[in-house]
């Protein structure tokens, strides 16, 4: 035998005798387990014959080809020199042999994620859900972690935008355990997510909940990360504000605002200047909440994120309805509401269009808006509503729903149909037609789980059409409907303005103790916006 094979022989035998005695204080890349070395084996033997290798140009010059053999069969377990030299002579990385994981499958992977958040910003969701789902799929299949959570947080807000709450809230609950393991920073914007389907649900406390739990740990530990602050401080803006929370939401804004130079994400910056302008809006500063919403939709027009520049039309729309520029509002509106259907983003398309429907009946045109809100009841459960205060009892809401009022949009949107004026003339002769968007944003339509406070909105609207009309009957039932649902949902402030047009209409009708009790509900709801439902706010990031 000449040397190089003597060298080679002992060598082999060396990796044997080592394999045999290794134990759990083997060097980190050595490979264990009877699995994983019949893996190492047949990934081996796959390399070598896609590169036409026979087992003795594998193994020399450093080991026999009986060596590769006796691997390749999964009967030894190699040393990591061993390994290093195979995968040096198969032209692959270390990594990539022992763990079947390329290099370049976690760029592939990155790319496809590149490409499903693309089709989410720009095409419907349920597109752009199966991309997410192939790369979650492939991710967990070649076990990259990281991948995998970033594809279910993708799905996540695939279902948040389709109005799929639960399947939403389930995929950001698989990613904070995936990444458990993680500092809090990693795991916010699931986190985060999980808090908007709650909000969207009407379920605003817990909402809350979520955020400011998130914010105390944050600052307590001292993770400061300013990225995830300022997802969490914007994300509150809207519970906060549908909770009448307003003293809260406006110290939130001030501290996104403060962070956003932080934070290098145009997107999230946008997003937060679409909550500062909610914060705005209430305070009766629309020329600056106008001002606030043109900067997130320059942003989201450069970035081409199609939904949530839908958001800024909304709010826009919103602003010129708050101002009285009726005609303007409809326009924006019904920008959002067509951007939106066209995304088939169902949920918040029939929360545009109770927003739409609250413009029309301003303007006079009562008949449209009655048009147009109907058919978003009319797929929810029937059930009946509650007695009015003062213990009026009133029939089921007309079309036997008894929906709850979700909150609107993802991070912003103010209440539907937020003020009472007058009707103003009619301007324009454009009907919306009822169902002219999307039949799947009709079959979706508003309930106690989907769109909770839009769904009050549309039955107080409903309820001040009839009372226009002097139909005083089916007024007070749609007001109970309304009162049943954001009950549920705590919207403070929306509570206490449904409890006074329930205590006029009572009132005008002559029975005095209900109205009385109505009255004094709507003060309840009024008293201490926000304290009587949160506990403490968070504690704030050093500045």
């Amino acid at each position: 035998m000449n040397l190089s094979r003597r060298l080679s022989y002992r060598r082999g035998k060396e990796d044997t005798v080592a394999d045999r005695s290794a134990g759990d204080g083997r060097k980190a890349g050595t490979v264990t387990g009877a699995e994983s070395t019949a893996e190492i084996g047949r990934r081996v033997l796959k390399l070598r014959t896609e590169r036409g290798f026979t087992q003795r140009m594998l193994a020399e010059p450093a080991y026999t080809a009986a060596y590769v053999s006796t691997l390749e069969a999964g009967k030894v377990r190699p040393s990591e020199a061993a390994l290093r030299h195979l995968a040096e002579r198969l032209g692959v990385s270390y990594e990539e042999l022992t763990t079947g994981r390329s290099p370049h499958d976690a760029t592939r992977l990155r790319a496809a994620l590149t490409d499903a958040r693309r089709a989410l910003a720009t095409g419907a969701a349920e597109d752009a859900a199966g991309l997410f789902a192939e790369v979650r799929d492939e991710a967990e299949r070649l076990g990259f972690a990281e991948e995998r959570a970033s594809a279910l947080l993708g799905l996540g807000d695939c279902a948040l935008e389709t109005g799929d709450l639960t399947v939403a809230r389930d995929h950001f609950e698989a990613v904070e355990r995936l990444l458990s393991g993680e500092p809090l920073p990693r795991r916010v914007p699931a986190i985060r997510g999980r808090a908007v389907a709650h909000l969207l649900a009407g379920e605003l406390r817990y909402s809350c909940y979520l955020l400011e739990s998130a914010i105390d740990e944050l600052n307590a530990s001292g993770l400061h990360d300013p990225y995830a602050l300022l997802l969490l401080y914007t994300a509150a803006i809207a519970p906060y504000m549908d909770m009448g929370a307003h003293a809260r939401a406006v110290r939130a804004a001030e501290l996104a605002l403060a962070l956003a130079p932080s934070v290098d994400d145009p997107g999230l910056i946008a997003r937060m200047h679409r909550g500062v302008a909610r914060t705005l809006i209430a305070e009766g500063r629309t020329a600056e909440a106008d001002a606030s919403l043109a900067k997130a939709q320059e942003l989201y027009e450069q970035l081409r994120i199609h939904t949530d520049l839908a958001h800024c039309h909304w709010m826009r729309g919103y602003v010129h309805a708050q101002d009285g520029n009726l005609e303007r509002a409809e326009r924006e509106l019904r920008t959002a509401r067509d951007m939106l259907a066209s995304k088939r983003a169902a949920l918040f398309t029939v929360q545009v269009e109770v927003e739409l429907a609250d413009v029309l009946r301003r303007r006079g045109r009562t008949a449209e808006a009655e048009a147009l809100l109907l058919p978003l009841l009319a797929h929810s459960p029937a059930a009946g509503t509650a007695p009015a205060p003062g213990g009026t009892d009133t029939a089921p809401a007309p079309g036997g729903t008894n929906t709850t009022p979700a909150p609107s949009g993802t991070d912003t949107t103010a209440a539907p149909g937020g003020t009472d004026t007058t009707a103003a003339p009619s301007g324009t002769n454009t009907t919306p037609a009822p169902g002219g968007t999307d039949t799947a944003a009709y079959e979706a339509g508003l309930t106690a789980d989907r769109g909770a406070v839009h769904a009050g909105g549309a039955h107080r609207l409903l309820g001040l059409i009839a009372d226009e009309r002097g139909d005083a009957e089916a007024a007070e039932e749609h007001y109970c409907a309304a009162l049943s649902l954001l009950e549920r949902t705590g919207a403070a402030g929306d509570l206490a303005d449904l409890c006074r047009l329930l205590g006029d209409l009572l009132r005008r009708e002559g029975r005095l103790e209900a109205a009385m009790d109505a009255y004094r509900t709507g003060l309840g709801h009024r008293a201490a916006p926000g304290t009587t439902t949160l506990g403490p706010a968070p504690a704030e990031p050093p500045m």
